[in-house]
């Protein structure tokens, strides 16, 4: 091994006049002695550096005892040519500048790999959320009232009325926006050059309901491109289904209510962002704003409101897109709209599970309802949602959807803006 193999003593060994220390041709001094005796050379190593170090002239000075204090400096390394932005092909082949002088050059700088995003810091919650509530919760004999109106009444009827239209999904184009209707409160969302879901539902069927889903997924899971962003309104099982979550990337960017996150980092999620109300946050050029609403949050007897609840406001620069999530109706539409005061151009409004009313008018709007909190939001159109999936309430299967129809006429609406999508319809939103 030659000396000028170890750089801690390389830099303090004069080199001779050619520039280059010269390569011994055997074993000798320090070297052989470390080969043999390894625990003594580097004693030995360590007293000399130690009396090079003391014996070394006052530098930037400094003087006496100081001069013990200041490291030895290393020789400059030569110089390299910055090169402009350039294709990461021309940086490796930028020659180097070599020094005046032949000594040894630096090898070259190899570009630093970019750094993953830092994650937010985990944010502290209060225990819980009931101080938003506008309603009571319900009852355990009011649950199982609704049940019976609900999921557990014999028959339902008009199934094959449900209008479906698997026709693939479209994709945006230039700066437009597509909403496609996946069933219940599943949206796929093109904007901004992002494709976001909204409360993702691909089940058969889910917890707490009798039956399972009336109509298929209106776009195929196999159909879907990558997904930018999944946004998540409320814990309620048919608007955060296990079994979807669980065919997600582990790296998609996930929003949710505040307290929910750790919902989803449990299951390997890297990228979760959690919001109160009026919070915003950016995916790509898109801003998300989570919005308050008239709802709850249950998954289990033991996390009643643990969690908030609430809609968000999905904005490009060219759309703006409110997604209601489930809620009554109340003051807070009109709070909304009072923050967007150059208007929504699409709401996607739930219309259905309203029936029986003495129960379900705290959380959920009725047809009606929806119609006027399109107008407090200040939003130009309408798309319906929370309908013919899955039986939730008592009305009949297409009573949402033609309600909202007769509700949108008597408040004298274009009813070109009123889009009551079959499952699996499209449409466009022009920029």
């Amino acid at each position: 091994m030659s000396q000028t193999s170890h750089p801690e003593i390389a830099s303090h060994v004069p080199a001779e006049p050619g520039g280059l220390l010269e390569e011994p041709s055997r074993r000798s001094g320090w070297s052989a002695r470390f080969t043999t005796r390894p625990v003594r050379a580097l004693r030995q190593l360590g007293r000399t550096a130690g009396r090079m170090v003391r014996d070394r002239p006052a530098e930037r000075g400094t003087s006496g005892p100081e001069a013990a204090l200041c490291p030895p400096e290393l020789p400059e390394r030569p110089a390299r040519l910055v090169p402009s932005a350039r294709s990461a092909s021309s940086v490796r082949s930028e020659p180097l500048v070599r020094p005046a002088s032949s000594a040894r050059p630096a090898p070259p700088v190899r570009p630093t790999p970019p750094r993953r995003p830092e994650p937010l810091p985990r944010r502290s919650w209060p225990g819980g959320f009931k101080d938003r509530l506008t309603s009571p919760i319900p009852t355990f004999q009011e649950l199982l009232a609704v049940a019976w109106h609900g999921t557990l009444r014999p028959g339902v009827g008009d199934e094959d009325r449900i209008p479906v239209h698997r026709d693939g999904l479209p994709l945006a184009t230039g700066t437009d926006a597509v909403v496609t209707w996946v069933g219940h409160a599943t949206y796929v969302v093109q904007i901004g050059g992002l494709t976001i879901l909204t409360d993702p539902v691909w089940a058969r069927k889910i917890a707490g309901i009798h039956r399972p889903r009336l109509t298929p997924p209106g776009v195929a899971w196999a159909d879907l491109p990558r997904i930018d962003a999944v946004v998540i309104s409320h814990n309620h099982y048919d608007h955060l289904d296990a079994q979807t979550v669980r065919r997600l990337p582990r790296d998609t960017p996930v929003l949710v209510p505040a307290g929910l996150g750790s919902w989803f980092t449990r299951r390997g999620f890297r990228d979760v962002t959690e919001l109160d109300w009026w919070e915003s946050t950016w995916v790509g050029g898109v801003r998300f704003d989570f919005v308050p609403a008239h709802h709850w949050s249950r998954r289990s007897v033991w996390d009643t409101c643990k969690t908030l609840w609430g809609g968000w406001v999905i904005a490009s620069d060219d759309q703006t897109i409110y997604f209601a999530g489930d809620t009554g109706y109340g003051e807070r539409f009109a709070q909304i709209g009072a923050r967007y005061p150059g208007g929504i151009d699409l709401a996607l409004m739930p219309v259905g599970a309203f029936e029986p009313r003495w129960f379900m008018k705290a959380a959920h709007v009725d047809p009606a309802q929806a119609v006027r909190a399109c107008q407090d939001v200040g939003a130009r159109r309408m798309a319906t949602m929370h309908w013919g999936t899955f039986v939730l309430s008592g009305e009949t299967l297409l009573a949402p959807v033609e309600e909202a129809r007769a509700a949108w006429a008597e408040a004298g609406r274009d009813r070109a803006d009123l889009w009551d999508l079959a499952i699996g319809e499209s449409r466009v939103l022009m920029s």
